[in-house]
């Protein structure tokens, strides 16, 4: 299967997470997955949560990496997502426990929870983060043969 690599630059900035979001919306549209689609609106939520904890906890710029598929009506719509940013410190779920009104803790559960796949290696002087989301019948992803062994993985 060949795939299409394409990243963005994600400044070190809240704001950016939702300009994350609407590219990740548009590249989909533009590898001819539906944008409203439940692997698309998946994908979005996982982009979310993972741009959102490269910004918030490193305090530095990251690089948000999408593989797509180049043809998705030839295989099932499955995605990686790469989050590369500046800090060596391992990505450790946490649980948001019993309080309902919590806004944060949950993001990498979210992604154990909606990923085929997930983990980390270490990326030059920081890491990488990565999933990968297949179609809605839980079809593994075609693109867990692409070099990115991890170090660590969930799942």
């Amino acid at each position: 299967m060949q795939v299409l690599q394409v990243q963005l630059a994600v400044q070190a900035d809240p704001a950016e997470v939702s300009r994350a979001r609407r590219w990740v919306r548009d590249r989909l549209r533009a590898g001819g997955i539906d944008p409203d689609s439940p692997v698309a609106e998946t994908l979005v939520l996982v982009v979310s949560e993972l741009v959102t904890n490269a910004v918030v906890h490193t305090g530095h710029p990251a690089v948000l990496r999408l593989l797509l598929p180049v043809d998705p009506a030839a295989a099932p719509p499955a995605v990686r997502v790469e989050v590369a940013d500046a800090s060596c410190a391992a990505p450790a779920p946490r649980h948001a426990g019993a309080d309902e009104d919590a806004t944060n803790g949950r993001g990498l559960e979210l992604v154990e929870l909606l990923c085929e796949r997930w983990g980390w290696y270490p990326d030059g002087s920081g890491k990488r983060v990565w999933c990968e989301i297949g179609d809605p019948d839980g079809t593994p992803c075609a693109l867990a043969a692409q070099p990115s062994a991890p170090v660590a993985s969930a799942r």
